[in-house]
């Protein structure tokens, strides 16, 4: 595994923008939460860190990652001062088919409003073929994929405004 015994999450706070002025949506799947509420740590963790206000990081949840979709279009229609929308979803491979129709679903759904829409939507949904790998990805060992999340959302809303 290339990321094995390697944090992915660590960033250099100066070179990148001072976030005070941007205003975050994250929308949440409640579905495996103890993993969800990792990367959402991980996530509102680094846009403080990186001078986003609390409140302007705003956060809904939806029942599972299928709804991620429609969370972070209804989100981005409700707030039209949003500059970026993170979606945070775990998805865990089990013994049927359902973990690549919902895998599939999710990543295409994301492109979507990417393609719709006038602000960036940021895919930080784990697809993994166990909860012990999903750990790893949120707050343990690998880091947390929140975090990471967080930073490439603050480098395209920076994008975006240029």
């Amino acid at each position: 595994m290339a990321t094995a015994n390697r944090n992915l999450s660590e960033y250099d706070k100066t070179t990148l923008p001072n976030g005070k002025d941007f205003k975050v949506g994250v929308v949440v799947s409640e579905w495996n939460d103890n993993v969800t509420n990792g990367l959402y740590n991980g996530a509102e963790a680094a846009l403080l860190d990186c001078g986003v206000l609390s409140e302007n990081i705003i956060r809904w949840n939806v029942p599972g990652s299928f709804e991620l979709i429609f969370g972070a279009k209804k989100m981005i229609e409700t707030y039209e001062d949003l500059d970026a929308v993170i979606v945070i979803g775990c998805v865990i491979k089990g013994e049927t088919m359902h973990f690549d129709f919902v895998c599939e679903g999710v990543t295409h759904g994301i492109k979507d409003l990417n393609l719709i829409s006038e602000i960036p939507v940021l895919f930080c949904v784990l697809t993994d073929n166990n909860i012990e790998q999903s750990i790893a990805r949120s707050g343990g060992i690998h880091g947390n994929k929140g975090t990471e999340a967080a930073i490439a959302a603050i480098k395209m809303i920076d994008l975006n405004r240029r």
